[in-house]
């Protein structure tokens, strides 16, 4: 049996599960939704959710801890949330959130402007500053993926959108 999969799962006061054809878990950050896959039990003791395999076979046991973990991340989204913090570095980048919309000035000869999914939220504290927000993990990293992909850092001058922990390893220019 996986390691991970034999920790259970802490629900916090304020937040509901209700397992059956879906895994659902409702918090003050909002409603997460999992289908669970048939290699794998879920059950609800009190106040903890335990996740195991549902055979011996190592397809299930891989499984059984990628679900607890999934459902852990769902807890964790609906009680605190998620967020990623990107930087933009270059002159003259800025970007601005304007409701569900990203507005981003990074070296084009246009605006690109991104909308934001339901349920991520963005915000933008300065102009070189992009908070992206929400409960659902993976949608998050996402979101926060397609922003970098937009103006990824290039690795001689470090101009482009990173993410704020991420170091760009520089290069040495070309020499005569």
């Amino acid at each position: 049996m996986s390691r991970v999969s034999k920790q259970p799962v802490s629900v916090p006061a304020g937040v509901e599960v209700s397992l059956g054809a879906q895994i659902t878990v409702k918090g003050a950050l909002g409603t997460l939704n999992l289908v669970p896959n048939r290699l794998v039990t879920v059950a609800q003791e009190g106040a903890e959710i335990r996740v195991a395999p549902v055979d011996d076979s190592a397809e299930a046991n891989a499984l059984a801890g990628t679900f607890r973990q999934l459902v852990n991340n769902m807890v964790t989204g609906v009680t605190k949330g998620f967020e990623k913090k990107l930087s933009l570095i270059g002159v003259g980048y800025r970007a601005q959130a304007q409701g569900e919309k990203l507005n981003l000035s990074v070296g084009f000869s246009h605006p690109v402007v991104m909308i934001m999914p339901e349920g991520v939220k963005v915000e933008c504290p300065t102009q070189t500053e992009i908070l992206i927000k929400g409960a659902d993990r993976q949608a998050v990293g996402q979101m926060a993926a397609k922003v970098r992909a937009v103006r990824p850092p290039e690795p001689y001058k470090g101009k482009g959108i990173r993410y704020a922990d991420e170091r760009v390893v520089m290069k040495e220019a070309k020499k005569k």
